[in-house]
């Protein structure tokens, strides 16, 4: 899980960079809005990567804790999906990835910026 979260982070820079780049070369601003949607998607699936990660070391911290004749190797997830901090929502707004995308969108917002100023 946590190498699907690295590459998402490292396609996301790339992604960003290429089409910069692009737009910039071209000097068509009234494209530079098409950068924001890899970094939207990248981030839910980010947050999905996440909150797959959260469940299951919920559910490896319930096996850790049971009499090991108690435990019937299911990797069924389902009732750790209950707690707030397991969804999408919280963790596509977690500090982990607050820290990353956060700066990453507004650095495309004062790029944008500057490119719609040039002549």
């Amino acid at each position: 899980m946590a190498g699907n979260l690295f590459f998402l982070r490292g396609w996301t820079i790339t992604l960003i960079a290429a089409l910069f780049a692009l737009f910039a070369k071209d000097a068509n601003s009234r494209y530079i809005f098409v950068v924001y949607f890899p970094v939207i998607i990248f981030w839910i699936l980010d947050g999905f990567f996440l909150s797959q990660e959260r469940l299951f070391r919920d559910l490896y911290n319930d096996v850790r804790k049971r009499d090991e004749k108690k435990i019937d190797f299911s990797m069924d997830t389902s009732k750790y999906k209950k707690y707030y901090k397991n969804s999408w929502i919280a963790t596509m707004f977690s500090s982990t990835l607050l820290f990353f995308y956060l700066p990453v969108v507004l650095i495309l917002v004062v790029t944008t910026y500057i490119l719609n100023l040039k002549p």
